[in-house]
């Protein structure tokens, strides 16, 4: 089925609600008060982490520890790309709605996986470019018989829940600035609130809340200070933006600053506060952005707002500073915790820089804060300043260093889960180290890469040995964590990271997936493994669970890609298999077709001979520009077309008018010709070319592989 909505399939969708019994009901009709009391609908799953605590957690216990391993596919849908998916899909009153890569919408029975319809917003396919970490999205919002969808072009569109028909739709974003939305809108008291993406390529992060039925703006807060000359923005962060412009230096602006808010947007019905996790620095290195001095508020932040106005109300900024891409915008999950004997209100958040924090919500203060995996920038927290205690050397001002965790992060965007029963946290983490050092002759340019780190100096060795050595390195675990004692209780380890979100249920359960292509479930109480399924691509979206009749269901997105995938260069080849929904329940005895073969065009290096000027030129232009996509030492994981194999790289002339002019930018190679000369473009043909000779040695002597 295409992606456009069928009026046939609506029509026999409307004449099966109305064989029920009578006119069909609204769809997706979830009001303020169902989101309120989410809870108590454990056979829906009305908003992103379940209920406004965002804990993902199910009181449901169909499907429990005692008979979990009886647990089989019930059904799958496949879906019409390979690239990421992270999306957690909503399901409400038996239908599941669930958003793609390309931020592209389905609707499906909850309990068959029949498609009711599907809506392509027609993302322009340039608009990957400006994407950091693969043309993903995270879901959807609903409100009121409508669903709302951030586009990867920053647009935001209210659908119709029956026909996917659009309502409106609002440009959230100035579209001539690489900014993006991957994340998912929240409802918050008939408005939607949304943020966005693309600190690495140079934007002003920044919060807006929609009038959910008319599309208007409300307000938005800024998260970063704009240029000063410019004066207030008339915003609802004006009032708090002098006092965070006095913690910036320098000509900020002209880059953003950053400070995206591309993530973590929870409400607390309880307080009546918003609270937003704010992203990285633009560019990166703090050197470069503020002159090496300040905290630069809001960046690397906890930003706690009134949803009715979008007034600051107080903030709690974990990497003051910021200058190694630790963001702050991983998940946030609320909670009561009995901590020292007494009841406190809890945020609790583990973002990039690997501290687990625990937060006081009702003041911002930070209660207590642990690292769950080994960190080289920091030895702890200083709990009466709530300041990272930095390791001499961490911010590379003088020398290059390795750092632990990296700017993939010790835990990225994959959902953590919080079970109410065990008293744990479900931690998806991974050990990801990055060198930082300063990039010599850096200069912002617009709507390009901007990091002013040297990505050079951690593109892959071609020496297979030292390559193996290095990828065993990278780990990935899925940790149990007791947010009050700040201690692990178990743990699950994976040989490799960007593994999936996780799910608790009443079952004593946790799901996850993992980025090696299984899903899994364990005991929550003990960590040992129950169940497995192997799912042909990795699993990294968050799971779900849900009824339909009476019959539990656990759901979840498959589709490998993400930052890890399309850029690290350490991961491992594998067949381009297009996403699926795959759900599941008890007795379950549907099959999965045969996965694709590995079917990869020989190596094609060029004839030509470069000099050692033009190679080390050429990797210095291609780690900085294309590695990103592409993988590093142009070594792709197959989510992305490997350079070393492509029918261009042999041909210069080719070469050029795809990598110079974007012959291809439809598919989302956009030309690089207003940032590239064509000798450099020509000098990365010669980098890829030998990477190229290396990998045809390879598989001549190994017969495959890398």
């Amino acid at each position: 089925m295409g992606w456009r909505a069928s009026t046939s399939i609506l029509a026999l969708a409307g004449a099966a609600w109305i064989g029920l019994g009578g006119a069909a009901p609204q769809r997706a009709a979830v009001t303020s008060e169902r989101l309120l009391g989410a809870a108590a609908e454990p056979g829906n799953w009305l908003t992103h982490g379940g209920t406004y605590l965002e804990q993902r957690f199910s009181t449901l216990d169909q499907i429990n520890a005692g008979n979990v391993g009886k647990l089989g596919l019930a059904w799958s849908y496949d879906l019409d790309t390979n690239r990421g998916q992270e999306a957690t899909p909503l399901v409400i009153d038996g239908v599941m709605y669930t958003t793609t890569a390309w931020s592209k919408v389905a609707a499906l029975d909850a309990a068959t996986g029949k498609p009711l319809w599907t809506f392509d917003p027609k993302v322009p396919g340039e608009r990957g470019f400006s994407a950091c970490c693969d043309v993903v999205n995270r879901g959807l919002a609903a409100y009121r018989g409508r669903l709302y969808l951030g586009t990867l072009d920053g647009r935001l569109i209210a659908l119709d829940a029956a026909t996917g028909k659009v309502v409106w739709s609002v440009v959230t974003v100035d579209q001539s600035k690489p900014y993006t939305i991957t994340g998912a809108p929240r409802i918050v008291k008939g408005r939607v609130v949304i943020g966005n993406g693309g600190a690495e390529y140079g934007v002003r992060g920044y919060v807006s809340a929609y009038d959910a039925m008319t599309g208007k703006m409300a307000w938005r807060f800024y998260t970063v200070p704009g240029d000063p000359a410019k004066g207030p923005d008339g915003a609802a962060s004006d009032s708090i933006l002098a006092t965070a412009s006095a913690t910036w230096f320098g000509k900020y602006w002209r880059a953003g600053g950053g400070g995206t808010v591309w993530d973590a947007i929870v409400y607390d019905p309880e307080l009546d506060q918003l609270y937003i996790g704010v992203g990285n620095g633009s560019p990166w290195n703090q050197q470069v952005r503020s002159e090496g001095k300040g905290d630069n508020l809001f960046l690397s932040s906890v930003v706690a707002l009134d949803p009715d106005t979008g007034a600051y109300k107080w903030h709690y900024q974990g990497t003051p500073g910021e200058t190694w891409d630790f963001t702050q915008t991983q998940p946030i999950i609320l909670a009561d915790l009995t901590i020292d004997g007494v009841k406190r209100k809890a945020l609790m958040q583990a973002p990039k820089n690997g501290f687990f924090y625990v937060v006081d919500r009702t003041s911002g203060k930070l209660i207590s804060a642990k690292n769950f995996v080994a960190q080289t920038w920091a030895t702890g927290v200083d709990l009466k300043t709530g300041r990272p205690i930095e390791v001499e050397g961490a911010r590379f001002q003088k020398a290059g260093t390795m750092m632990a965790p990296s700017a993939l992060g010790a835990h990225n965007w994959h959902p953590m889960a919080y079970s109410p029963q065990t008293g744990l946290v479900y931690l998806p983490a991974q050990d990801v180290p990055y060198y930082y050092e300063t990039a010599t002759g850096y200069k912002y340019r617009a709507g390009a890469w901007n990091i002013a780190v040297d990505a050079y100096k951690n593109a892959p060795p071609n020496d297979r040995a030292q390559t193996k050595a290095i990828r065993s390195m990278l780990k990935g675990q899925l940790i149990a964590w007791d947010p009050v004692a700040q201690r692990e209780v178990w743990r699950a380890q994976y040989d490799g990271p960007w593994n999936g979100g996780a799910l608790a249920t009443a079952g004593n359960l946790v799901f996850q997936g993992t980025g090696r292509g299984t899903f899994q479930a364990f005991d929550a109480a003990k960590g040992s493994k129950l169940w497995e399924f192997p799912a042909q691509t990795g699993v990294i979206a968050g799971p779900v669970t849900y009824t339909v009749k009476g019959v539990q269901y656990v759901a979840v997105m498959a589709g490998y890609g993400g930052a890890y995938p399309i850029s690290s260069g350490f991961d491992e080849v594998r067949p381009a298999q297009n996403g699926r929904v795959l759900v599941f329940k008890v007795g379950g005895t549907a099959k999965l077709p045969p996965p694709p073969p590995l079917d990869l065009p020989p190596p094609n290096p060029p004839t030509e001979t470069f000099t050692a000027v033009q190679l080390t030129h050429g990797g210095e232009v291609f780690e900085g520009n294309c590695g990103v996509c592409h993988g590093g030492g142009a070594r792709s994981s197959g989510v992305l077309p490997d350079l070393r194999r492509s029918g261009a790289l042999a041909d210069p002339a080719m070469w050029q008018t795809i990598v110079h002019d974007g012959a291809l930018k439809d598919r989302g190679m956009i030309g690089f010709g207003k940032y590239l000369t064509k000798d450099d473009i020509e000098a990365v043909r010669g980098y890829v070319g030998v990477q190229a000779k290396y990998l045809a040695s390879e598989e001549a002597g190994a017969k495959g592989g890398r």
